[in-house]
């Protein structure tokens, strides 16, 4: 009978124990939901130029948070930039790079890499599709350039070719209040290229003005 008890004793700590448990990490959870709600409407009252939402603005730390609650995976840093992966735009699989301010924690501009292309088709279709997007969210581009320095371009093969011998000039640029917004086609290896979209974030840029200027 003593070992009985012994061991209801014990089954009753577990239990015990067990609900501690739950009970915490369901009030964990609830803080958190709470955190993310709060930190979402700072976001929306940001006046910085957004990305997917986020400000491009504040901690590198915080930044990649912000993006890890959109989907996006963290990856690795590249050439003084964090990397990281995730639908974008209706693509699958975009890589983005974000950049700091030099010398100091503060995110100022975003490059997004969309796949690679073999097929001058498909390049220009994701050129055109994002183009048309930007410009029904953000109204007329201030400024754009779609040619080929070589005139003797007849095929989608030439196109491809003028693409890696960086001959062909698409790029279309977004000004507003917030900052700029650029989207072009660009290459890296033979047989491929890809679309690069670049937001530029207007108050930190000057921020990164005012310390270069103060360097001199």
């Amino acid at each position: 009978m003593k070992k009985f008890f012994q061991v209801l004793g014990i089954v009753t700590l577990l239990l015990v124990g067990l609900y501690y448990i739950e009970e915490c990490s369901g009030k964990k959870d609830q803080s958190e939901a709470v955190e993310d709600v709060q930190d979402d409407l700072e976001m929306e009252k940001s006046v910085h130029l957004k990305f997917k939402g986020v400000p491009i603005d504040g901690t590198l730390k915080e930044f990649i948070s912000r993006m890890e609650r959109k989907g996006f995976e963290h990856r690795s840093s590249y050439d003084s930039k964090e990397r990281l992966v995730g639908d974008f735009a209706g693509i699958k699989q975009c890589t983005v790079y974000v950049e700091t301010l030099d010398n100091s924690d503060l995110v100022s501009r975003i490059i997004v890499e969309f796949p690679k292309q073999e097929r001058w088709e498909e390049l220009f279709d994701n050129y055109k599709n994002l183009k048309s997007m930007l410009m029904e969210k953000y109204g007329n581009f201030s400024s754009c350039v779609e040619r080929f320095q070589n005139s003797y371009i007849r095929t989608d093969e030439d196109r491809m070719r003028a693409v890696h011998m960086g001959e062909c000039m698409y790029k279309t640029n977004f000004s507003i209040a917030e900052g700029d917004i650029t989207l072009s086609i660009d290459y890296e290896e033979w047989g491929q290229g890809f679309v690069l979209l670049k937001y530029q974030d207007k108050i930190n840029s000057a921020i990164i003005r005012e310390a270069a200027i103060e360097d001199l």
